[in-house]
């Protein structure tokens, strides 16, 4: 599991740290998001038919960002507790954006006092090798964001940055 950082401009809150893990398969990839915390301190989205539905960024959420080494274009993943779930076809930075074809995608998750365990496959076409980001939003139960993620570029916090890409991924 790597740590993910926590976006300069965030207050801490209940969560006080976030691991992701990203494994390629040889036809998509698997991934584990992990908060520790105070996870009543929290929202976290009620249990809802594994589906695809749009938005799911507006509250706790992971997010796997996918793009071919050298390529403008890139895929997005919006991953909810919920088991809800969202693929994004994007052909440059926040430019072009469409449904991505998947073959599945299936999401479980675990929570209790201390922690809230993410697990996610994904079955669909991925380019290798890839550059990689792992993200998650956690919404405070008063409303309050927490952005976390590998790496940020400067400014706000924008996941769609090639700069939040710091994991290379080779099958």
């Amino acid at each position: 599991m790597q740590p993910l950082m926590l976006h300069h401009t965030c207050d801490l809150g209940p969560i006080r740290a976030v691991t992701a893990a990203l494994t390629p398969t040889t036809n998509g990839c698997e991934a584990e998001f992990r908060l520790d915390g105070r996870i009543a301190g929290i929202k976290v989205p009620a249990h809802a038919p594994a589906e695809r539905m749009d938005d799911l960024w507006k509250t706790t959420c992971f997010e796997i960002f996918w793009q071919p080494v050298g390529g403008a274009d890139y895929r997005e993943f919006n991953l909810s507790p919920s088991t809800r779930w969202a693929a994004y076809n994007f052909g440059s930075f926040r430019e072009g954006m469409r449904n991505a074809p998947v073959d599945a995608i299936s999401v479980s998750c675990s929570d209790s006092d201390d922690e809230l365990i993410l697990k996610a496959s994904i079955t669909a076409e991925l380019p290798s090798p890839a550059q990689v980001a792992l993200n998650a939003i956690v919404e405070h139960a008063d409303g309050g964001m927490q952005y976390w993620a590998l790496a940020f570029g400067p400014g706000k916090p924008e996941f769609h940055s090639e700069a939040c890409r710091q994991m290379i991924v080779e099958r």
